[in-house]
């Protein structure tokens, strides 16, 4: 009996529960994703082992973060659908059902919504995973066949770590309804709600919301002072400062406009101010909370598809693009292919000779005549920080004077940069006259150095170039391979990747969860403001005017916390001109994604919330 009343209770609130299913699923889904590429070791065998455990870091990073949100979203949601559901448990007890069977109920009503969605979110998630992991497989140029999105360990761990937030989701919902007696559970939603308003305490905490909001934003614009510690400051002084702008300044806004007499009693603006100022105090804490989520969400995927600019920054630090340092038949083969597709623009062979003394300090040394320097007019990328704070490139010519100067440090530079031209990357350098160099009794060794039209399209075949003239093969063993431009540009187009395909997913994984919670929140209140809608329809009010009076009511909801987390995550982009050159650059595209589905969210609370309070209006 008790479960046929639960079916009808859960089928009477299916659409409230669809809000959670899909929310769960949606989380689901993308953490098996995640732990599906970040634990497959199908990967491994793509003959790109850097590539791929860069990419496997990211997405572990991404677990991690999304394993943290999605606790915060069960709790909230768990404790809404609860808030929904206690007046039916009441009335269970009434009808003389032991407090112990109910609690096993809603224990057991629990685990399956959550089983359910977490079986739907991982079958979604192997597809999920199959299209992703394709577009990262292509884009990193891995050589995988026959990979399959479905992995048994990623499934095992995602059904563990899903069934043991329901199971603590479980026992508290049967702890907090056990100890709660009938009277409350029947009348939850009718306890008033006490308003305080002291203007000299609101004053101080808009004050200080604004303060401390300041504080963190300047935190994340002087990263290149506070370093790690600006994330510190400014998680701390912007979570603190959203909760007092939530709790003040927003609050005192709606009081000046119901001063203003000509614009409160137009239309239904007196009944839409009070439901707000309401609403508001209400709902400070989970304001905060999205407003934040809303930032984390958005930055995600603006980040994310910026790390992308990460690839050209990593084009820009070396000059030359093909060093090579062998001549055998696989480079001649590969030199070829690269010269039918792409011309090579210029060609320049640098000349130098080693010499080896196990008993010196530095048991290698490069000889280079001045007469090679100074012909060959050898370049090289110079790293600096500009007046805003980013990373950037400038091209520098190795000269004679430069380095003989003695150790300055463009000498030291300079040094450092003919090793990297050279299969001997930790030797010394010493620069000799053209008599002195011709004396030395040593093998004469050279390089050439090639410029190439169109590096990142012809990406595929410059990097086995450089593969097979440094190793003489296709493996990339030797440690030498690591200094040059196509493994510099590999690693970091790797990473780019991993964080780009992470924050668009995990932004949307934000996105749902923060939006199904605040539609959470304002359905569970929407029975108790059903008789105040009722009363304004008895009196004469039209219909359409209650629509747009719930319109706007909810409107303001979702746009508090979606400007401030847009102002988060303006500001907090300024943190990232460490590591990209232009954050803001398109930033309209995530903006307009994310705000188009946040839009779909409202608009489906906003139905929701009138088939509620405007049902029986006839």
């Amino acid at each position: 009996m008790l479960w046929k009343l639960s079916l009808t209770g859960i089928k009477s609130r299916f659409k409230d529960y669809l809000i959670l299913f899909s929310g769960l699923t949606f989380a689901s889904a993308i953490f098996y994703m995640f732990m599906s590429i970040a634990t497959n070791s199908t990967f491994l065998k793509g003959a790109l082992v850097i590539a791929f455990k860069t990419t496997q870091f990211v997405f572990v990073f991404g677990i991690a973060l999304l394993a943290i949100i999605t606790f915060v979203y069960i709790v909230y949601a768990n404790s809404f659908l609860l808030s929904m559901r206690q007046k039916d448990y009441g009335m269970y007890m009434m009808l003389g059902a032991r407090t112990g069977k109910i609690g096993t109920l809603i224990f057991l009503e629990t685990l399956i919504v959550g089983f359910l969605a977490t079986i739907l979110g991982v079958l979604i998630g192997v597809g999920l995973t199959q299209v992703v992991s394709q577009l990262l497989i292509n884009q990193l140029g891995l050589q995988i066949h026959k990979f399959v999105g479905f992995y048994l360990p990623a499934f095992i761990w995602t059904i563990i770590f899903f069934a043991a937030l329901f199971l603590l989701a479980a026992l508290w919902n049967r702890h907090k309804l056990v100890k709660s007696n009938v009277i409350n559970l029947l009348h939850e939603d009718q306890k008033p709600v006490k308003l305080r308003y002291n203007k000299v305490w609101k004053f101080i905490e808009a004050i200080l919301g604004i303060g401390l909001l300041g504080i963190g934003y300047w935190a994340m614009a002087k990263y290149q002072v506070l370093l790690t510690n600006s994330i510190t400051i400014g998680f701390f002084t912007i979570t603190i400062g959203s909760y007092f702008v939530f709790d003040s300044l927003f609050t005192t806004i709606i009081n000046i406009l119901r001063n203003n007499t000509k614009f409160e009693y137009k239309k239904l603006h007196s009944f839409t101010l009070g439901q707000l100022k309401f609403r508001l105090t209400d709902y400070t804490r989970i304001l905060s909370v999205v407003s934040l989520l809303f930032a984390l969400a958005l930055g995600a995927i603006t980040v994310g598809l910026n790390f992308n600019n990460m690839a050209d920054q990593a084009l820009e630090s070396s000059y030359y693009d093909v060093v090579l340092y062998k001549k055998t038949p696989q480079v001649e083969h590969d030199l070829k292919k690269i010269s039918v597709k792409f011309s090579v623009k210029s060609t320049k062979t640098f000349n130098y000779k080693l010499i080896e003394d196990n008993k010196a300090k530095n048991p290698q040394t490069i000889y280079v005549s001045k007469d090679e320097i100074a012909k060959k007019n050898l370049k090289y990328q110079n790293f600096y920080v500009n007046k805003k704070g980013q990373q950037a490139y400038s091209t520098k010519t190795i000269n004679v004077k430069e380095l003989q100067k003695g150790s300055s440090a463009r000498t030291e530079m300079m040094k450092y940069q003919l090793t990297q031209l050279t299969p001997y990357p930790g030797a010394g350098v010493k620069i000799v006259s053209q008599k002195q160099y011709d004396q030395l009794r040593s093998e004469n060794k050279s390089v050439e150095l090639l410029m190439v039209n169109n590096f990142r399209q012809n990406f595929a075949n410059i990097e086995k170039l450089q593969k097979a003239a440094v190793t003489g093969s296709l493996n990339d063993d030797n440690p030498v391979l690591n200094s040059t431009k196509a493994m510099n540009y590999r690693f970091v187009s790797s990473m780019a990747s991993g964080f780009e395909f992470m924050g668009f997913f995990l932004g949307l994984a934000f996105l749902a969860m923060l939006a199904s919670t605040l539609m959470f929140k304002v359905l569970s209140g929407a029975n108790s403001d059903k008789p105040r809608y009722k009363m304004l329809w008895k009196i004469g009010t039209r219909q359409s005017l209650l629509k747009a009076s719930i319109a706007k009511e909810i409107g303001v909801l979702f746009a508090l916390p979606a400007v401030l987390g847009i102002i988060d995550v303006l500001f907090g982009l300024q943190f990232f001109k460490s590591l990209l050159k232009n954050p803001y650059d398109k930033i309209w595209i995530p903006f307009t994604i994310f705000l188009v589905l946040y839009l779909i969210y409202y608009l489906i609370t906003v139905k929701l919330y009138e088939g509620i309070v405007l049902k029986d209006n006839k």
